[in-house]
């Protein structure tokens, strides 16, 4: 074999070992992604690993890694409901990440595969690592490749470091500095991590890159975890680094896990370390079903729906306006001319149904005398109910909800008894 077909088949072995060692990859199951409200900076972690098995029963990401052991993709399994900061979900059903040329290419799908934006509002993410692999810069852009700016109003950060902290700024199209979200106050920032990478405090810096306080007196906030990446607390400080309130009516924030990293709940403490308010985090992990309804709560729920037909057969319009919600939306079959076929009726308003209960039965006609008017509970959960009414001339289905301790009608579909009065 001469030199030339030697060289030949070596560079299509080698182009093959390339190939071959993309196609090659790791997955990663994780129950839990790392809580972030500091920074895109701070790199998606998974916490709480669990296997292939145990995944295919329970809520989790799949961390995809190349042989060169670079995350190359996520898909986004988890389906608990608790709320979650934007910057520590990704808000999509997978992110393909490429990595090329000093480049991290981050993009995201819907389960079709097709575009979509992420938390963030934005198509594409690309961050620019420096020398040393760490993030130095991220744009936005948007399906068509075109620069964008998030819903914080931000089209790139820039990074870089300087007195063992990672200074952080951020700028919308116009290269206008942006606060670093639309809702805190802080503008240049200064990120403090830890050797794992997460963020131990952060910091809102002046022009000279001292840290300063912000119009409400705030000059960081600083975030503990535990030993199995939960975020556990978060403080607010001034920049003598004493405790202060911050805009929400807080200084203190801490927040519990059960033994498989779910977030179960909630306390906030002021400057002093005095209790302010907690709450048990709600979600669809831990279900609690709500008890029987109350002999108290079945009675109202029957005078609610039955008060709806009195307050038109002797003209109560104050009894009206007590039963029905300000969202009633009462609908039934009728027939649409320009359709030329069966349709839901235009929805009959409260402001409507006062005024019914003002002059609808005025010559006594529309009902019998002694009216029927009968109600049967169908259901009752917590604060909704289904009711079923029947008088003498229709049936009705009710939805009532339960606001401030009041019940009212919310939705009524109603049809007359006589269904030979409907189109077919």
């Amino acid at each position: 074999m001469n030199f030339k077909k030697l060289s030949i088949l070596l560079f299509a072995l080698c182009i093959s070992s390339i190939t071959l060692a993309q196609n090659n990859t790791t997955n990663n199951y994780y129950r839990h992604l790392r809580y972030n409200h500091v920074s895109p900076y701070i790199k998606l972690v998974g916490t709480y690993p669990i296997d292939a098995k145990t995944a295919k029963n329970t809520s989790h990401y799949i961390f995809k890694y190349n042989d060169g052991k670079e995350l190359v993709e996520i898909t986004n399994n988890h389906y608990f409901t608790e709320r979650r900061h934007s910057l520590g979900s990704i808000g999509v059903y997978k992110v393909v990440i490429t990595h090329d040329d000093q480049k991290e290419t981050r993009t995201f799908f819907d389960k079709k595969g097709k575009r979509m934006t992420n938390y963030r509002e934005v198509y594409k993410e690309v961050f620019t690592l420096n020398k040393k692999g760490n993030y130095s810069k991220l744009e936005f852009f948007d399906e068509n490749d075109t620069p964008m700016e998030s819903n914080w109003k931000i089209s790139e950060y820039h990074w870089f470091t300087k007195r063992k902290m990672v200074i952080e700024k951020r700028y919308n199209l116009q290269k206008v500095h942006q606060d670093i979200s639309t809702y805190f106050e802080f503008g240049i920032t200064g990120m403090v991590l830890r050797k794992d990478g997460s963020p131990k405090a952060n910091y809102n810096l002046n022009e000279d890159y001292k840290v300063t306080n912000n119009s409400l007196g705030v000059a960081s906030y600083q975030d503990s975890y535990d030993e199995n990446g939960n975020h556990v607390k978060y403080t607010y400080h001034d920049e003598n680094n004493k405790l202060v309130m911050n805009q929400f009516g807080l200084s203190i924030g801490t927040k519990e896990y059960d033994a498989i990293g779910n977030y179960i709940k909630q306390e906030h403490y002021d400057q002093n370390n005095k209790f302010l308010r907690g709450r048990d985090i709600a979600s669809n992990q831990h279900v609690k079903l709500s008890e029987k309804a109350s002999r108290k709560d079945s009675l109202e729920i029957k005078r609610i729906s039955v008060g709806y037909l009195i307050a038109l057969q002797q003209l109560k319009p104050d009894l009206m306006k007590e039963v029905m919600n300000d969202s009633l939306n009462k609908v039934t079959v009728g027939f649409s001319r320009t359709l030329r076929k069966e349709a839901v009726t235009a929805p009959l308003t409260k402001e409507r149904m006062i005024q019914n209960a003002k002059n609808w039965n005025k010559s006594n006609t529309r009902f019998p005398p002694k009216p029927s008017n009968q109600v049967k509970i169908l259901d009752v959960y917590h604060r909704i109910a289904t009711v079923k009414l029947y008088s003498d001339n229709w049936v009705e289905y009710l939805h009532l909800i339960k606001l401030d301790g009041k019940w009212s009608i919310v939705n009524l579909l109603w049809q007359y008894k006589n269904v030979n009065r409907y189109p077919f």
